[in-house]
């Protein structure tokens, strides 16, 4: 047929298009890819295509009215992708770290936005403010966003040409590369002094996410272990929670004293029927990694989840005269080595109740001085 051709990128991807006038113009019709699309496909398309002309209508156009609709938004766009690889990934958590880290950091930016006007200048309001503080999940979530778009480019939902969100040649010119950016090691941290006052005002937040991240500062446990909590792991009455080692990172089960702060805030929380999530999200289901982040977010804290546990482990070394052991068995890490473990029988339960009591109230009193210290160097002596 006179116009249709098997055009052949330097990728070596293939597709069929049709050049043709429409009007007063030439135009060229794309028809699909090879061999997605067969031959024989393409040909059924072009005369339909010419059909449309001859009745005076513009294919091009009414493709182009086509992809401005909602549902080629960045977000579809990315619930599509996910949809059609989801299957051929090997571990079924990557689906999950694909929908949190777009949930979080872009989705926000831009994604309600369409994905054929998806700009360098998008993808780099959704990078920077991170880049050099969470590199890696920066660096992670920017592959993602290549992926989409060039996934859209596949799907003719944007026009070929450069992936704004590709690194080199172009993003690279635009942000330090990963060796020369601030990159720090430890997660960034409220100061202990400040304490006080942001448990006031997360109190006023309103939502599981708040409350999730309210019990993981008066346990200082990590996020993971709070989202995925649930209630047979807790007895309120003796005040104790108990983490099975397949929820541990260190693979140990783990024992958590309960603060009269803590205790009351689980009793606060509404129990939901065939629901055993202590802290569930949509559909009884745990909360994603991001919605801490998000609170904290929201709140215009400059802090993460896990950085109070740096808080929790300053106060215990500057304002408390507890040794060293007790502060970091209460953040579950490992103490002393192997022979010395070995031989250490106990968990030093009573010893880190009593410091998450003080902990407690250190953070539920306004500091006025050296009041607060002076209590809780007293009292762990």
């Amino acid at each position: 047929m006179a116009g249709l051709r098997l055009r052949v990128k330097e990728t070596g991807a293939r597709s069929w298009v049709l050049r043709t006038m429409v009007g007063a113009r030439r135009a060229e019709i794309g028809l699909g890819g090879y061999p997605t699309v067969t031959l024989a496909q393409a040909l059924d398309y072009a005369r339909e295509a010419l059909h449309k002309i001859r009745m005076g209508a513009d294919p091009a156009a009414e493709r182009r009215a086509l992809r401005s609709t909602v549902d080629s938004t960045f977000k579809k766009t990315a619930e599509d992708y996910i949809k059609a690889h989801r299957a051929g990934w090997k571990n079924p958590k990557h689906a999950q770290q694909w929908e949190n880290t777009l949930e979080g950091y872009v989705y926000p930016v831009f994604g309600n936005k369409h994905v054929r006007d998806i700009t360098k200048t998008d993808v780099l309001a959704a990078i920077e403010p991170i880049w050099a503080t969470m590199n890696e999940t920066a660096s992670r979530f920017r592959n993602r966003i290549e992926m989409v778009l060039s996934y859209a480019m596949q799907k003719e939902l944007r026009p070929e040409g450069l992936n704004p969100a590709r690194w080199r040649g172009n993003l690279d010119m635009a942000l330090p590369r990963s060796g020369k950016s601030l990159r720090v090691k430890h997660h960034a941290a409220l100061d202990v002094e400040g304490m006080h006052e942001f448990m006031k005002a997360l109190a006023k937040i309103e939502g599981m996410g708040a409350r999730a991240l309210e019990f993981a500062i008066l346990t200082a446990a990590r996020s993971g272990e709070v989202r995925g909590a649930t209630w047979d792991e807790i007895d309120l009455k003796a005040g104790v929670w108990s983490i099975p080692a397949k929820r541990m990172k260190a693979s140990r089960p783990h024992r958590v004293p309960l603060s009269a702060q803590a205790i009351k805030l689980l009793k606060s929380l509404p129990r939901f029927e065939e629901v055993e999530i202590v802290f569930p999200g949509k559909e009884g289901k745990e909360l994603s990694d991001m919605t801490l982040t998000a609170v904290l977010r929201r709140m215009e804290v400059p802090a993460t989840a896990h950085g109070f546990r740096s808080t929790f482990r300053d106060w215990a070394s500057e304002r408390t005269a507890v040794p060293s052991e007790v502060a970091e068995m209460a953040l579950a890490h490992a103490v002393g080595d192997q022979t010395e473990a070995a031989y250490r029988r106990g968990d030093l339960f009573d010893k880190r109740r009593e410091l998450m009591t003080l902990w407690a109230k250190y953070i539920e009193t306004p500091v006025t001085g050296g009041n607060v210290q002076q209590l809780t160097k007293r009292r762990t002596k």
